[in-house]
């Protein structure tokens, strides 16, 4: 999987709202007439897909959540086309990182596109490598993580999709929390000269990878996360004990997690992450593969459309 070299702050051209030509993109369960808003008073041609080629269209809009990004985030990285999401899954962390916090924000965007306005914003992209099979690199938009998050989006996914929507991460932790069992997770950093340096192995909860601030429905386990700065921001939550963790779980919501002692939250370009037992790795929301893995930030930058101002 490749994507075109960009730069943060490029540039980016306008579109002719007489000429455009925009791909739709339908997440599980979202209705056709989601599109209605966005097809009235315009000159813009649509088509139901992602398109053949990037020739074919001059954006791409996707209704969905998290999960529906990931699943076609490949494709889109490969089109190089601006994207807009709308929010329209069980959870929209993402589209609220980017200021679409409904399909109200969304539509505005997406006028202002139409308009030529130029809201485009060039954005960081996470990778995720199994150290196994390094040829099957996995792209994320927002977070990747190893340890209790996956067992929690786990039971969270095998909800129904109006529960999940209403709460299901937090409803899916009490019972991960119960059955988790802590293993060591050796993490390095990546380091100049291309090695990598033990940053730590003793048993954690869990690693996120952020690219973005939160997941999980507006849980703020990275609350200084940049989509743009080059870097990945690191949380590893050790052995607070289960009672304690549960206790503390709320101050996720709010990015206080970050005072408690055995948090520890750092910036890094480039990670490994091993165990003596493969572990399975999430990225936004979905199962990706199991470790050994290196995450990093992709050498490419994404487009993404953005309210306007």
């Amino acid at each position: 999987m490749g994507c075109k070299p960009s730069v943060a702050g490029l540039i980016l051209p306008v579109y002719n709202a007489a000429l455009m030509r925009a791909a739709v993109i339908f997440g599980l369960g979202c209705p056709s007439r989601s599109l209605h808003p966005f097809q009235q008073d315009s000159a813009t041609s649509w088509q139901i897909g992602l398109p053949a080629s990037a020739g074919d269209c001059d954006a791409i809009l996707l209704f969905g959540g998290d999960g529906t990004l990931h699943r076609h985030l490949a494709s889109l990285v490969k089109l190089d086309l601006p994207v807009l999401i709308v929010p329209a899954g069980s959870g929209n962390d993402f589209a609220r990182a980017l200021h679409l916090k409904n399909p109200k924000d969304s539509l505005a965007a997406w006028r202002s596109f139409e308009a030529g306005a130029g809201n485009i914003r060039a954005i960081d992209l996470g990778k995720i490598i199994p150290l196994d099979s390094p040829a099957l690199a996995h792209y994320f938009a927002s977070i990747a993580g190893c340890g209790l998050d996956g067992a929690v989006a786990r039971r969270a996914n095998a909800l129904p999709r109006w529960l999940r929507a209403r709460g299901g991460y937090l409803l899916s932790l009490p019972g991960a929390v119960r059955a988790f069992q802590l293993q060591a997770m050796r993490l390095s950093v990546g380091v100049d000269n291309g090695d990598f340096e033990l940053h730590s192995d003793d048993p954690a909860f869990l690693i996120a990878f952020a690219n973005s601030p939160a997941y999980g429905d507006g849980m703020k386990v990275a609350p200084r996360a940049r989509l743009d700065d080059g870097l990945l921001d690191v949380c590893r939550v050790g052995d607070v004990g289960k009672l304690n963790l549960l206790r503390l779980f709320p101050t996720v919501y709010l990015g206080r997690h970050l005072g408690i002692p055995q948090v520890t939250y750092f910036t890094a370009r480039s990670l490994r992450l091993e165990a003596d037992t493969p572990l399975d790795i999430y990225a936004d929301g979905e199962f990706v593969c199991q470790t050994p893995v290196q995450v990093e930030i992709a050498d490419c930058q994404w487009k993404v459309i953005i309210p306007a101002g």
